[in-house]
């Protein structure tokens, strides 16, 4: 059974108004583990967020040259050759110090780390580069809460039918 978080960690999630803001204020998303496969977390994640018009920009060593969501690949984040204002990360958590480190050297704002992403060391690291630090969140669902669009593209709103209302 897991010890529950300290509170120096909880303290570390930016809160509603913040997330709010980053997302409202930060239209480019490096997404750190982006992957091809559709069925993947960060996949539906990049779907999402571009469909809502935001400029998703893939970073994944495994598939650098190549494109994901008509956007090409990058294997790190200093090969993007364009300012970033999100660095979402879906990496597992002793990977996010590095990631942070790198997220400062190009001038990004905000380092996000995705749900069940945690480590204080990276968000630290962050914050004392002057980054904004969003942690054990997830880009879609927080954009979906504010923007309205939990009931679509995927979430479970526990209504059994196949009409949508459009107004």
């Amino acid at each position: 059974m897991s010890e529950p978080r300290p509170l120096a960690t909880i303290r570390a999630t930016s809160g509603a108004w913040e997330r709010l803001r980053i997302l409202s204020a930060h239209r480019t998303l490096a997404m750190v583990g982006l992957s091809a496969d559709p069925m993947r977390p960060s996949h539906f994640a990049a779907i999402y967020m571009q469909s809502e018009g935001y400029d998703i920009i893939p970073v994944n060593p495994r598939y650098a040259g190549q494109t994901i969501l008509g956007q090409p690949v990058y294997a790190t984040l200093e090969e993007i050759p364009r300012p970033v204002g999100i660095v979402d990360v879906f990496r597992r958590p002793e990977e996010v110090p590095a990631i942070a480190r790198s997220a400062i050297g190009i001038g990004a704002k905000v380092l996000w780390m995705q749900l069940g992403v945690i480590n204080d060391e990276a968000a630290r690291i962050a914050r004392e580069a002057g980054l904004e630090v969003v942690m054990d969140r997830c880009v879609k669902i927080e954009h979906a809460r504010f923007f309205g669009g939990l009931n679509l593209v995927g979430m479970n709103t526990g209504v059994v039918t196949s009409r949508r209302t459009i107004s």
